[in-house]
């Protein structure tokens, strides 16, 4: 079933306003093709769809002047995934929206910098 506020489509990719908008012109972009999240994505399919934001994201600076705009991916479920198949948030933004994502810094991590990458430079 397609959504009745597709934004845009292509062969790989479809777009459209997000029942659950948060400002006018928030949209959603799945790929068609099935990934449950960004840990499976064949990476064409990837390619495929952040060049799709990024050409709605030029539509809405060009037709509409939106200049700030958050896009937001949650993969997993204690990332806050709730739909299991891999989309973006485009949200547009603007000044006193209400909107904020506030992230808690931890101060702690700085000073294991090192400690982390060698985890990820161990074989």
């Amino acid at each position: 079933m397609k959504p009745d506020a597709t934004v845009f489509e292509n062969e790989s990719v479809i777009a459209f306003f997000d029942r659950g908008s948060i400002s006018p012109y928030h949209t959603l972009v799945v790929p068609k093709r099935h990934s449950t999240n960004i840990f499976d994505v064949q990476e064409d399919d990837l390619i495929k769809l952040t060049c799709a934001i990024r050409e709605i994201c030029l539509i809405y600076k060009e037709k509409l002047n939106i200049n700030n705009i958050q896009i937001v991916s949650s993969n997993g479920a204690e990332a806050q995934q709730d739909a299991f198949h891999l989309h973006f948030h485009i949200v547009p933004r603007s000044k006193g929206d209400g909107q904020d994502i506030e992230w808690t810094p931890d101060p702690t991590l700085p000073g294991r910098f090192q400690s982390l990458l060698s985890k990820l430079k161990a074989k």
